[in-house]
């Protein structure tokens, strides 16, 4: 099976024209007109609404544009200094199981973060990937998914240098006891560029899961 297209996109890149552009590329990845993509995004400062979004998590409504999205999970936030991949793949050849993509996910994130001698983990009931800071367990990625005729698209946020304080406006993925973190917060330097190389070296790990799983169940 051939790798997806990999495009790490230079700039800031407008939340609703990334939307649209997901939307145009997983209906043609669907029709056998495209290519499956991993998309590498920066975006300005928004909020995010996902399908579990309770209303009173938003706390600051007027700080950031807010989007509702028809993602899994709940708010999230992106902005300058985080990682926004967009994984647009055709679980139909890749396996048909949802949760086992999202595990994938989350361990190609911890692989990836290992690269940067972070132990990142997973934690029961708390989707995403964490890691241990002298205040306790943060977020450092987060996760949140979507599936059309078995395309996915939608992904993850890996969180480099953003300015943390904008998590502030929203209880981020309704967990309001846990705080999020960044590579810089963890005192380690490192660019967006840095971390891409980081994902490009661990995706093939990341695509043997999903076959490993495809042929298996997954554990």
């Amino acid at each position: 099976m051939t790798e997806p297209e990999w495009h790490v996109e230079p700039g800031l890149t407008d939340y609703e024209e990334a939307l649209a552009a997901m939307e145009t590329r997983v209906a043609a990845i669907r029709d056998g007109g495209a290519p499956e993509r991993i998309w590498l995004v920066e975006h300005p400062p928004v909020y995010t609404a996902g399908t579990s979004a309770v209303e009173s998590d938003l706390v600051d409504a007027g700080r950031f544009p807010v989007f509702r999205t028809g993602r899994g999970g709940q708010y999230t936030y992106h902005g300058p200094g985080q990682r926004v991949g967009y994984v647009m793949l055709d679980l139909d050849r890749r396996g048909r199981d949802i949760r086992c993509f999202v595990d994938a996910l989350e361990d190609w994130m911890i692989a990836a973060l290992a690269r940067f001698e972070v132990e990142a983990f997973k934690a029961e009931g708390r989707v995403g990937v964490w890691t241990r800071t002298p205040a306790g367990e943060a977020k450092i990625g987060a996760i949140g998914v979507r599936v059309r005729r078995w395309v996915s698209f939608h992904g993850f946020a890996l969180n480099v240098a953003p300015d943390l304080s904008h998590f502030g406006g929203i209880v981020p993925c309704g967990l309001p006891d846990y705080p999020v973190t960044s590579l810089a917060a963890l005192g380690i330097r490192a660019t967006l560029a840095d971390l891409d190389a980081a994902l490009a070296a661990t995706l093939p790990g990341f695509l043997a899961r999903l076959a490993a799983r495809q042929a298996a169940a997954c554990r």
